[in-house]
């Protein structure tokens, strides 16, 4: 079978006619007894379809022991509007529109519905006043259970968390029905309900729920929600309970009362037959007289539609973050250790601070100015969303650590009588989960400095004959105009082979004087005033420079490269300001300190112990300059040209501890490569950065962050040193719990990044009428002049602080954990974990901790529902982790984890592994799992349709059963466009599309426009792919069906469903796993 997807019901072997085959609209918490037993057990008949509207809450029951249970039937729904008399128990199926639907249910039915006649009833009578039950005499009630905390609140609910500052609904709040998956669901009531129905409604705080399918009465839990929200009011305490609390939302082993199911003991067939499956599956069984596994590979689930965020978050907290900021690998906090311990993936978040916002949102910019930036005096969390205001506006109530503060004068407002500051739509740090504080002096270490931009250049033969000189040189010539901090921006030059040679540039200069160094071992600055000119002022010089840049050295024929001592004077020169440095390496270090050897070529190591030393640095020397260099706010960018070994594993530790990355072009050609070297070096040198950044992450009591993962240097426990940060550094780290048990009801996180703003012809002006904040936009063309304005300047950074707030719930309920569970970030914390287990294991080993971690994960989550369940040979998940295993599979293949020696160079490997660990969510899933798309059919139609553009999207699964012979196909793993060509694809496309050369080997052809439609609608599909990914250049290969080896390395090892090299696929990878899973399950 295929994929059961909860969102799509599809229950074989479902009669229609059982009176449980529709969920009942609404059902109120209830109490459950054993399988009725004795003469008793006849009377019951099941009666039509339709569930029950309303039903009360039954009181448990038994009949004598030894009477014949076979006969047991459903109740007839009417029986149970009989408040004298107790009911049995039942059995609903959970809805299928999602998983937190909520059902609208009056506690109570009315009680002027008749009562039919009926059996007479067995146990406590009619009058029986029993512990706990509600004082009316004509229902009767048994005691309850004592709570048990429940997991997260539903996500639709429709009021705030603690301390939120909006409206509070002014009606009641009521429980509305119990939700299948054991999480209390909350409904405001209407304000007409009539509240003579108070005797008959006694406060039940978290009730229990039955889980999905089970018989038996589950413990009442606790809400996860405070109870002064809602004008929720709590209930009477609970009556002890002979229930042990279970921190899992499934009763296990625990004993339970006399006269209840255990769930290990097998209920009668018809109720099995009808109990819902609150969870996705695979059948895993073979087809008959064969060993192949009974799989429709159509139905296995594939992310086709990219990464998908999830927004049960959202809804549950609308003042959190955008997702796109902040991600937690489960929604759901856990509230025990012995809740994290069952978790077994990752617990943690992927924070982009500086993510791009779709265009016309803006993080908005808030200036205290001379009241100071409003923070708690303990823990120092800044003011959010989520801090309540008390004693009539004069203090506020901390959120993470529940400190109450004094509101400063200039601060201060009056409350409403909703307990709201009146200026609160005034205040966006108070409505917005995202905000940029104007930062004070205070806050500043030194004035701001002044952005500079230094570039490190190879000249030595392989660098001349490639052309990445010339390339280099103009693109930063025609990225003078775009650096941001104009006319403060600074500028300087080294460039080395086996000598360093420095650059005088002074704007009393008309060209540029060069000073050669040749002393390798005791290096120093010849000009240490003049290597750093002011842009502006020696802009003649510069591009001067620029020009002769490329003929200079083109002659040269020095093999050599002295790049330590020539990374030591760039150090020497950037230390006083600080800034970002650029490297542009050809040839392997081969002279002066940190000068490397040639490594890797031993086939002998890899398999061994040994073989994670290839991947690390050789050199120490790298790792110590990469701390010297973060000290000094400096970051660094590396750009790594060559066809031959380089060792980028002892290089990119520089870009890996200063914030920076890693660009990799191996082979480079500027005829082929020239135009991917120009868009990212262009992108880097303009695109928004932060400078001299510090990061750090806070969370609330009992929790913090114990592990971080990606660039950046740890300066303390927590705080991360971020020299340079852009819109595509991501970070990823990891969550564990202080305490035994979680005591609060939601957890906050928040981030806060301290950086420096260089500002570039846009400028903001506040003008403040009658306390009405003006925004004006202006573009300034200084043409030299210093302009200063009072708040912001174009011509002076500015220190500020972006501030993320993310709420979260915690819950006890294990299933909630996986139902809130987010793929996207879980994979984006399980890849750098792997990556970097590769610096300590073997390739061999950081795969099969995956597929371990994976295994372990759902076998867990089988066990929640192995009981309830007959399983047999199906593979079940949560629907929310329904792409985990292929992803896990995506991540074993992908270049830094894949195979051993042969199937990636040892430098491509490093160089993958260094962009993987600084990728957003939304980057890295599609590097794992490329966009397919085919584009043949879509150039054979006439232009004009509508979208036409956005019909061919569709992606494809990465099976060679996708590629049809006749057709043409795009394959886009964000890094690089395949233009596949089939062996039978019709001959006008082909000579339309590549014009004369549509014959010759593809590997000598370059896609570029032809006169004709066809060729112009190709060029168009290519640019909108590029438009929606600026991140980097998609560089075009073409290749043609055979086309070996090149077929092999560019298309068909992406197709990672497929076996390919000796590797797993999708459909053996899974049956891996179920068997493991079943393996002591």
């Amino acid at each position: 079978m295929g994929t059961e997807n909860p969102g799509r019901p599809s229950f074989p072997a479902r009669p229609s006619s059982t009176p449980f085959a529709a969920p009942p609209p609404a059902v109120t918490p209830f109490l459950s007894s054993g399988p009725v037993a004795g003469p008793g057990a006849s009377s019951f008949r099941p009666t039509s379809p339709a569930a029950p509207p309303n039903t009360l809450p039954s009181v448990s029951s038994a009949l004598p022991a030894g009477s014949d249970g076979s006969g047991f039937r459903p109740t007839p729904p009417a029986r149970f509007n009989d408040p004298s008399v107790s009911s049995p128990p039942i059995t609903h199926v959970p809805p299928t529109s999602g998983p937190f639907q909520r059902l609208p249910t009056p506690p109570f039915p009315s009680m002027a519905q008749a009562s039919l006649a009926r059996a007479p009833p067995v146990g406590p009578q009619p009058g029986q006043y029993l512990p706990g039950q509600v004082s009316n005499p004509s229902v009767s009630f048994r005691s309850q259970p004592s709570p048990v905390p429940m997991g997260s609140p539903p996500q639709r609910a429709t009021f705030a968390p603690p301390g939120v500052n909006f409206p509070q609904p002014s009606s009641d709040s009521s429980f509305s029905a119990p939700r299948p998956n054991s999480q209390p669901s909350f409904t405001p009531v209407d304000s007409s309900y009539p509240s003579a129905r108070a005797p008959l409604q006694p406060s039940l705080p978290g009730y229990a729920t039955m889980p999905p399918n089970a018989v038996s009465q589950m413990p009442t839990t606790a809400s996860p929600f405070p109870s002064h929200q809602g004008s929720y009011m709590p209930g009477p305490p609970p009556a002890a309970s002979p229930f042990p609390s279970h921190q899992g939302g499934f009763a296990s082993a625990s004993p339970l009362a006399p006269g209840l199911h255990s769930q290990h003991s097998a209920p009668p067939v018809g109720v099995m037959q009808n109990l819902a499956e609150d969870f996705s599956y695979l059948s895993m069984g073979s087809i008959p007289g064969s060993i192949e596994p009974g799989l429709d590979l159509k139905a296995l689930p594939r992310p086709l539609d990219g990464d998908v965020e999830p927004n049960s978050l959202a809804e549950m907290f609308p003042l959190n973050c955008h997702s796109r900021y902040l991600r937690l690998t489960t929604s759901a906090i856990p509230n025990s250790s012995s809740l994290v311990s069952r978790w077994h993936l990752p617990l943690g978040a992927v924070v982009c601070p500086l993510a791009e916002t779709p265009e016309g949102e803006e993080v908005p910019i808030v200036n205290f100015a001379s009241t100071g930036i409003i923070r708690c005096r303990r823990c120092r969390t800044y003011v959010n969303p989520y801090v309540t205001f008390t004693d009539a506006g004069r203090k506020w109530r901390c959120n993470i650590c529940s400190l109450l503060n004094d509101v400063p004068g200039d601060y201060f407002a009056h409350l409403d009588a909703t307990g709201r500051r009146i200026d609160i739509d005034q205040r966006p740090e108070l409505i917005k989960g995202s905000v940029e504080f104007v930062a004070p002096t205070e806050y500043m270490v030194r004035p701001p400095m002044p952005p500079l931009y230094f570039f490190l250049i190879d000249v030595s033969i392989s660098a001349v004959r490639s052309g990445m000189i010339e390339v280099v040189a103009q693109t930063i010539k025609s990225c003078l105009d775009e650096l941001p901090g104009f006319p403060r921006t600074q500028i300087g030059f080294i460039t080395y082979d086996s000598t360093i040679h420095f650059y005088n540039m002074k704007s009393s200069l008309t060209q540029p004087q060069m000073v050669v160094v040749s002393d390798l071992d005791d290096m120093f600055v010849p000009l240490p005033d003049d290597l750093l000119v002011n842009l502006s002022e020696s802009r003649s010089v510069v591009e001067t420079f620029l020009d002769c840049l490329p003929t200079m050295f083109q002659d040269n024929v020095n093999v050599e490269s002295a790049f330590g001592p020539a990374l030591k004077a760039a150090f020497m020169v950037m230390s006083r300001l600080g800034g970002k440095l650029l490297i542009f390496q050809n040839s392997l270090p081969s002279l002066g300190i940190g000068r490397l050897k040639l490594r890797g070529d031993d086939l002998r190591v890899y398999g061994t112990d040994k073989e994670h030393a290839l991947r690390i640095p050789e050199d120490p020397f790298y790792k110590q300059m990469a701390a010297d260099l973060t000290k000094f706010q400096i970051g660094v960018n590396v750009y790594a040209f060559s066809d031959k070994y380089t060792d980028i594993a002892s290089i990119g530790t520089l870009a890996k501890y200063t914030g920076g990355q890693v660009y990799y072009y191996p082979s480079f050609q500027s005829t082929i490569h020239g135009e991917k070297l120009r868009h990212e070096l262009s992108r880097d040198l303009m695109r928004e950065t932060a400078w001299e950044a510090v990061m750090r992450i806070r969370c609330g009591k009992g929790i913090r962050f114990t592990a971080y993962h990606g660039n950046f240097m740890l300066r303390s426990t927590d705080l991360l040193a971020l020299p340079a940060v852009d819109c595509d550094k991501a970070y990823a780290m990891q969550l564990s719990l202080e305490e035994t048990l979680l005591t609060t009801q939601t957890v906050y996180f928040q981030v806060a990044l301290l950086f420096q703003m260089k500002f570039f012809y846009i400028f903001h002006l506040f003008v403040n009428i009658n306390k009405t904040t003006f925004l004006v936009w202006e573009i300034v063309h200084m043409l030299g002049i210093s302009l200063t304005i009072k708040r912001y300047t174009a011509s002076c950074g500015e220190r500020r602080i972006r501030v993320h707030t993310l709420a979260a719930p915690v819950v006890a309920d294990l299933s909630e954990m996986y139902r809130q569970a987010d793929t996207g970030a879980i994979v984006s914390l399980f890849s750098r974990l792997a990556i970097e287990k590769t610096l300590s294991h073997k390739l061999e080993d950081a795969r099969n901790s995956v597929q371990l971690r994976i295994v372990k994960a759902l076998k867990e989550y089988r066990n929640l529902y192995a009981v309830q369940h007959r399983l047999g040979g199906r593979m079940i998940y949560p629907e929310s982790l329904k792409y985990l295993p292929l992803y896990g599979l995506a991540l074993c293949k992908s270049t830094p984890l894949r195979g051993g020696y042969a199937d990636a160079q040892l430098d491509e490997r490093c160089a993958a592994g260094y962009t993987m660990m600084a990728l957003p969510v939304k980057k890295l899933l599609k590097l794992l799992y490329p966009s397919l798309i085919r584009v043949d059919e879509y150039l054979l139609k006439p232009s004009g349709q509508v979208n036409e553009l956005e019909n061919i999207m569709k992606r494809l699964p990465l099976v060679s059963e996708s590629l049809d012979y006749r057709g043409l196909y795009i394959c886009d793993d964000g890094f690089r466009f395949v233009i596949w060509f089939g062996r039978m694809l019709s001959p006008d496309i082909a000579m339309n599309l590549l014009g004369p050369d549509f014959a010759a080997e593809l590997s000598k052809v370059t896609l570029s426009e032809q006169d004709n439609e066809m060729s112009r609608k190709l060029l168009k599909v290519v640019k909108k792919l590029r438009e929606n990914d600026p991140s980097y250049y998609q560089l075009t290969h073409l290749v043609r069906q055979g086309e070996q080896p090149r077929e092999g390395y560019l298309l068909l090892s992406n197709l990672v469903e497929d076996q390919i090299g000796g590797t797993s696929g999708y459909v053996d990878w899974l049956m891996q796993i179920h068997r493991q899973i079943q393996q002591n399950a």
